[in-house]
């Protein structure tokens, strides 16, 4: 068998949040030659077979309702954005996955979702919609939340570069998200996210290292990151500081960008076949063997939202502190 190793790029991003859809293709013209400087800069050495983009590259939930989000940025996918990633995919033989993106989808109306793509040569492998929003000034849907909602919420590619997964931002709050990529086959998990100033890559508020770190070890899984760069004026209210990293199966630091606002990229190799063989030769420390699934009553009763109610008119900024407030009460 072949010995799978590359390098993965993380491209973090600077730009201005477009306000209406035409707009996003400024963001996407400047992803595109972000992926020919990565895949020029890695020729000498390792080739570059996957790039990361972060959260919002393509657009950001810059509005305050659901309604305006729908009207001004939101898209349906696939769009010209994915198809021409589609196309620099294929000129590259490489894989990428793509900034997040505003979707709305005919089936759920009156939603938005936080969307994020892994492209292929062969075209878009999955779709992942953000399944925990920053609540509460998130007014995105998560899929969860939807009754009857039947597609995969923690989709894996089998891919030629292994098995990838992706979650967002916030998702990496949770353990159980990324768990339940690691237990849907994924060896490589993919960050794509917004991270903000204080809760970045800068002691002593350093959660983005803290968790990038923390997930590849429980999940004996690669971690490659790509966060948000944009400078104050491009999004405010907040700064942000990127810090992208790539993080070894162990957790080691493989790459980080340096901290504070600006385009960066950087690389790392990334070794399916030891990987593999870890993941085949440890006894000790192999979290995913020795998961007690049974012992953590915690997931037994719903805590958020409180209830299975169709939520959709109260996706706001008031409506989801209501449902904090609810979910609360179930805490002891």
């Amino acid at each position: 068998m072949d010995h799978i190793r590359y390098s993965a790029a993380v491209c973090q991003t600077d730009l201005p949040n477009p306000v209406e859809r035409r707009e996003m293709r400024r963001n996407t013209d400047r992803m595109l030659s972000m992926i020919d400087s990565a895949v020029a800069g890695s020729a000498p050495f390792l080739p570059v077979r996957l790039a990361v983009f972060p959260e919002f590259a393509h657009a950001a939930p810059i509005f305050a309702t659901v309604a305006e989000l729908l009207e001004k940025l939101a898209v349906e996918i696939p769009n010209e954005h994915t198809e021409r990633l589609e196309a620099k995919a294929r000129e590259h033989n490489i894989y990428i996955q793509s900034g997040s993106m505003l979707e709305r989808d005919a089936r759920y109306p009156g939603r938005v979702f936080n969307t994020t793509c892994l492209i292929a040569p062969e075209g878009t492998l999955y779709k992942y919609r953000k399944v925990n929003p920053w609540i509460p000034y998130e007014v995105h849907s998560s899929p969860h939340d939807i009754e009857g909602y039947a597609e995969e919420m923690f989709p894996v590619a089998d891919t030629p570069i292994g098995r990838i997964g992706c979650a967002i931002c916030y998702d990496w709050l949770f353990p159980e998200a990324i768990r339940q990529l690691a237990a849907n086959g994924a060896e490589v998990l993919v960050r794509v996210s917004a991270y903000m100033d204080p809760w970045n890559a800068t002691a002593p508020m350093d959660w983005w290292t803290v968790i990038n770190r923390a997930r590849a070890i429980e999940n004996t899984a690669y971690v490659v990151a790509a966060n948000q760069a944009a400078s104050l004026k491009n999004y405010p209210p907040y700064s942000w500081s990127g810090g992208s990293q790539i993080v070894d199966f162990d957790g080691r630091l493989l790459a980080e960008a340096s901290a504070g606002p600006g385009e960066r990229i950087v690389f790392a190799p990334v070794d399916i076949s030891a990987l593999r063989h870890e993941r085949a030769a440890r006894r000790g420390h192999h979290t995913l063997a020795h998961l007690r699934t049974d012992a953590y009553p915690v997931y037994r009763e719903r805590i958020y939202p409180p209830d299975n109610r169709d939520r959709v008119d109260e996706l706001s900024y008031e409506g989801n502190n209501r449902m904090i407030d609810e979910a609360k009460k179930h805490l002891k």
